[in-house]
């Protein structure tokens, strides 16, 4: 096995292509412990360490932000001036794994392994997100609603890293919360839901849910948002946006919880989710 450890993007987009069997190591969280059990044998490791290009948290002019895909997940928690529905990148962030693993573990590794289970893939969907790409024939951004393909499969192309992920500005008023339930802390998710919540007048104005570890790919259901659009969140506007969102769940029965269970857990932490992003608005 060949070790890289390009300095540029560029450079490492060069070997990736040169080499379809060569992979990116960002923290390794996920890949070494693969190579470990001999699931993956990589002709090469391609290592994105040295390259300052894809570090950094930055907001742009109109209120947006660009994550760099190397930012650590305890960066990406403690980040100062994440405010409004942004918040929510790092309240997630903070409910990856333990200290050691967050430390660690990069954003673009994590959501470029394309697990279901994991924490930041129904964030960023809630969020309207979008994965900045570089490869061979440039650079792209895919929507983080088309960017999760299917069980442990993304839009990546042969020769491309994800440089970035971008978020949109945070709608006015907008706060975000994430709920996970795990057998024990610092485990993946049972389920999951990622909300970005707008209350006016005591209405939801703003609404936007997805749902983690309940199919291939996050789950959003826009009949499900438009369910809850100018409600006041009661309890029946929640039941009636759980079933919807049931609907378009897939889950798999594994050690974590069937998926019967992983159904029962939706609306619960469904409403949870939506009550604790609106008391965020109700708060300021």
């Amino acid at each position: 096995m060949e070790f890289h450890g390009p300095s540029t993007v560029d450079e490492a987009v060069s070997l990736l292509a040169a080499d379809e069997d060569a992979r990116c190591l960002a923290g390794g969280a996920t890949l070494v412990a693969m190579m470990n059990a001999d699931l993956v044998m990589p002709s090469a490791l391609v290592s994105l360490r040295h390259i300052a290009a894809l570090g950094g948290i930055a907001a742009d002019a109109g209120g947006g932000l660009r994550i760099g895909a190397m930012t650590t997940h305890r960066e990406v928690a403690d980040a100062a001036g994440l405010d409004g529905a942004h918040a929510l990148i790092s309240e997630t962030a903070r409910a990856i794994g333990h200290p050691a693993i967050r430390n660690m573990g990069t954003i673009g590794g994590s959501i470029g392994h394309g697990d279901p289970q994991a924490d930041y893939p129904a964030a960023l969907v809630a969020l309207d997100a979008s994965v900045e790409l570089r490869g061979p024939d440039g650079a792209r951004a895919v929507p983080a609603q088309d960017f999760f393909v299917d069980y442990l499969e993304t839009a990546l192309q042969p020769g491309e890293l994800i440089t970035a992920v971008t978020l949109p500005p945070s709608p006015a008023g907008g706060f975000g919360a994430y709920e996970k339930f795990a057998r024990v802390e610092g485990d993946y998710a049972t389920v999951s839901v990622a909300a970005a919540v707008a209350m006016e007048a005591g209405r939801c104005r703003y609404v936007r849910v997805a749902l983690g570890s309940c199919g291939p790919i996050p789950v959003r259901a826009e009949d499900a948002e438009a369910r809850l659009a100018g409600t006041a969140l009661a309890d029946e506007d929640v039941a009636a946006a759980a079933a919807v969102l049931r609907d378009a769940c897939d889950p798999v029965d594994d050690v974590r919880g069937s998926g019967e269970y992983r159904m029962m857990l939706v609306e619960p932490l469904l409403g949870r989710a939506l009550r604790a992003a609106a008391a965020k608005g109700g708060a300021r």
